[in-house]
């Protein structure tokens, strides 16, 4: 029986349920949709609960996976090298049950959501296997790792949205934020492993994708993505909800902190989404955010309009005119 259990907590452990925190991007596509279908009732809440559900099952499927295909990579990592497969304390093939599994578990349960979440359902499946798998196994290729991992962040949002809505996609210029805003998060990922391991040939051991990363490109390209990230915010704040602006520099704020974390000798073992529990304060910080983002979605505040009122701005110029 305590054999039992032993495996079952290395299987947990495999299925990284501490990353399951990733999955509150599908909020805010969720609360668009909202918006759209206007009446609110409470089986929507249960749908989107259903739909997180299902979304953790099949990111665990995806962490399995990556945990079959890493062990060897992972035993040249620091900290990853504890991992259960790595350490060869669990045999794969049980891992590879396992993945199975959550995918027709996961699966199962998106079915009873939408037709287009199930779709994206599998999207989100089939990116795992576009990252982790050979001949394309995507995470050895510089700057496309970081891209091809971030795209789980629009694939969220979609899911959240599709939960309860049937209209195809949300806004494209917020899933190109939520895109390179989470390029941006893997950018500094990579650049806190390497520092931390702080040895090329090791580093290149672990991840391939390091022969060609540096330190500074590593930080240079996830400056870029900030910027294009906070761009393309700024494009669905102008054109659907003005208010929003108000949480621009609130955002701004949270890329600065993020960078501060990976650059901090006090993270010297790096940054990682399952020890993010711990940074109490940024997690307070991020959940205050929400909330505001969460307001904001049912306010309005008219003189903000004034910012993209090109009648109001033309008024003024004639006013500006005659005054002259």
């Amino acid at each position: 029986m305590k054999n039992f259990f032993e495996k079952t907590k290395l299987l947990l452990d495999c299925a990284r349920p501490l990353h399951w925190i990733k999955n509150i991007f599908m909020l805010p596509g969720f609360i668009l949709a909202l918006t759209i279908e206007k009446e609110f009732n409470f089986n929507l809440i249960g749908f989107f609960f259903i739909g997180i559900l299902s979304t953790c099952l099949l990111s665990s499927a995806n962490y399995s996976l990556n945990e079959i295909l890493d062990k060897n990579y992972d035993r040249n990592h620091p900290i990853k090298k504890s991992r259960p497969l790595a350490q060869g304390h669990i045999s794969y093939k049980l891992v590879l049950f396992q993945y199975f599994v959550l995918v027709i578990a996961g699966l199962l349960i998106s079915s009873l959501l939408t037709p287009m979440f199930f779709l994206i359902s599998i999207f989100f499946l089939f990116m795992g296997l576009i990252y982790n798998v050979p001949p394309i196994r995507a995470k050895e290729i510089p700057y496309l790792d970081v891209l091809v991992e971030a795209i789980n962040n629009p694939t969220r949002l979609f899911l959240g949205w599709s939960s309860i809505c049937t209209i195809i996609a949300p806004p494209a210029s917020l899933a190109i934020c939520f895109w390179f805003g989470g390029a941006f998060l893997m950018a500094m990922k990579r650049f806190s492993e390497y520092k931390m391991i702080n040895n090329k040939v090791v580093a290149s051991n672990y991840r391939k994708s390091f022969e060609t990363y540096t330190l500074n490109s590593l930080l240079l390209s996830s400056f870029y993505y900030a910027l294009l990230s906070n761009f393309f915010l700024a494009i669905f704040i102008i054109k659907y909800h003005i208010a929003f602006i108000i949480l621009f520099p609130f955002i701004s704020f949270l890329f600065v902190w993020y960078l501060n974390l990976a650059l901090s000798k006090k993270n010297e073992d790096g940054i990682s989404t399952d020890k993010l529990y711990k940074k109490i304060f940024f997690l307070t910080y991020c959940g205050l955010i929400g909330i505001l983002f969460i307001i904001l979605f049912f306010v309005e505040i008219p003189f903000l309009n004034h910012l993209i009122d090109h009648t109001y701005l033309m008024d003024k110029k004639i006013e500006w005119t005659n005054y002259l």
